[in-house]
């Protein structure tokens, strides 16, 4: 905590002196603390609520599928169409997951002006109600990468009202945020901080460590006291032995390296801007577009069995839990269904969905191995494919080691997590939300030039 709220004392006294100077810093550190402390409890609380309205809106959505497995055909374009208008108009830096602009955030380059385009807290209140109103449309979104940009948006806009020193407003606070949405999200404390060095800073402050690590401990204390203790995808105790069974450790690995970086790498290039009147016709008529996405999702969601709709949540536990048999396909067509959600330009995350894409993948490839378990096959599946998908193996294994609650897998989660890095740098050389990143920044400047 000391370094939190370290101020030096001696060039203020220097330029002011007194102990009435000395009375008004005890004053504003406390005053940061209060800030620090209720900011960490609210992206707790905020997650906690987004988690329960994003249920209530699967839920609904499934409703409507009961009366017609037709219906996502009319409404699901409608649902996208409204959902890019009021993007667009009253929330432009909402759209997408929220880790590329909250990385775009962090870069020393810029001057403030897109960390106040993205961090505010009415762009939050946007990503919550539009991620929202996606899932109750059938988009296959999640909150999670939702809940990053949300809890930088927090701390980083509170923590302007303790006048905090520069280097935490401008990164330490936006780095705790992120990671306790990631925490609270995925109720994965120690995922949090690892996400938070591994993928959105590529590095690690020692100066940072403590906001971070504070952060994260006070939003999942909060979480931990409304929810309990809980594992996302529930308790497994399959495990895999050492030896001949390791094989498919490195097919799951190679498999959903090489799937991750054709999904990355697919959802990079359409970003940068496609070449040619496709790509013309894209740029100059986004709702027409967000039109016709809605009518492929509804199509991959009948082709599917309505199973592709949504986060995933529900089909890849079910499939951990051998209770539902789902399509061969659904890996594919979940792959297919996040993509073309996340182009559509409506705001949502991919990490849930993709955990569920690698679940799909994993059943697969548990079919050739009789003589493995099936749910740890599935589970190698998700952190490969997760891996593959975000070049993040360290965030991969831990996060889903922390969601099944089965440390006996941390060997092959880890093996199979670098093996999927490694070999989906050779479909996308560049990782997803960094290269994300570094497109909206380049827009956000030319947009300023112009």
């Amino acid at each position: 905590m000391k370094n939190i709220f370290r101020l030096n004392v001696t060039e203020v006294k220097a330029a002011d002196g007194g102990i009435y100077l000395l009375e008004n810093i005890l004053v504003l550190n406390w005053k940061r603390r209060l800030v620090f402390w209720c900011g960490a409890i609210s992206v707790g609380l905020v997650a906690i609520v987004f988690a329960v309205a994003c249920e209530w809106a699967n839920g609904v959505f499934h409703r409507l599928l009961s009366i017609s497995p037709y219906l996502p055909l009319v409404l699901t374009p409608l649902g996208l169409v409204f959902i890019v208008i009021l993007t667009r108009k009253f929330f432009p830096g909402a759209q997408g997951s929220g880790i590329p602009q909250t990385i775009a955030a962090l870069d020393p380059n810029e001057n403030g002006r897109i960390r106040e385009q993205v961090l505010s807290l009415g762009v939050a209140t946007g990503k919550i109600v539009l991620t929202i109103t996606g899932l109750t449309f059938g988009a296959s979104v999640g909150r999670e990468g939702p809940s990053v940009q949300i809890g930088a948006s927090i701390m980083h806009s509170l923590g302007k009202f303790a006048h905090f020193p520069k280097h935490d407003l401008d990164k330490g606070l936006i780095l705790a945020g992120a990671a306790a949405g990631v925490a609270a999200a995925f109720n994965t404390p120690l995922a949090g901080i690892v996400f938070a060095i591994e993928e959105m800073s590529r590095s690690f402050e020692e100066h940072n460590s403590s906001t971070i690590l504070m952060t994260v401990i006070i939003a999942g204390i909060t979480s931990l006291a409304l929810l309990g203790n809980y594992s996302y995808f529930g308790h497994t105790s399959q495990s895999l032995a050492f030896g001949r069974e390791w094989g498919v450790v490195v097919i799951c690995g190679v498999t959903g390296g090489l799937f991750g970086g054709v999904f990355s790498r697919t959802l990079i290039e359409i970003n940068k801007g496609l070449t040619g009147r496709i790509g013309t016709w894209m740029r100059a008529q986004p709702i027409a577009f967000a039109a016709i996405c809605g009518l492929l999702l509804a199509l991959v969601g009948l082709a599917s069995g309505n199973s592709t709709y949504g986060s995933g949540y529900s089909e890849a536990k079910s499939l951990i839990d051998g209770s539902t048999i789902l399509p061969e396909s659904y890996g594919l067509l979940k792959m297919a269904a996040t993509a073309i959600s996340y182009i559509s330009g409506i705001p949502g995350g991919i990490m849930a969905p993709t955990l569920s894409a690698g679940a799909g993948f994993g059943a697969n490839i548990a079919h050739l191995f009789t003589s493995v378990p099936a749910g740890a096959v599935i589970i190698i599946g998700m952190v490969a494919y997760f891996s593959g998908v975000t070049q993040a193996p360290i965030t991969a294994f831990v996060i889903v080691m922390e969601m099944i609650d089965n440390h006996e897998m941390i060997l092959p989660l880890m093996a199979a997590a670098f093996i999927a890095k490694l070999s989906s740098r050779l479909v996308c050389p560049a990782p997803l939300f960094h290269t994300l990143a570094e497109n909206f920044i380049g827009k956000s400047q030319m947009r300023h030039i112009d």
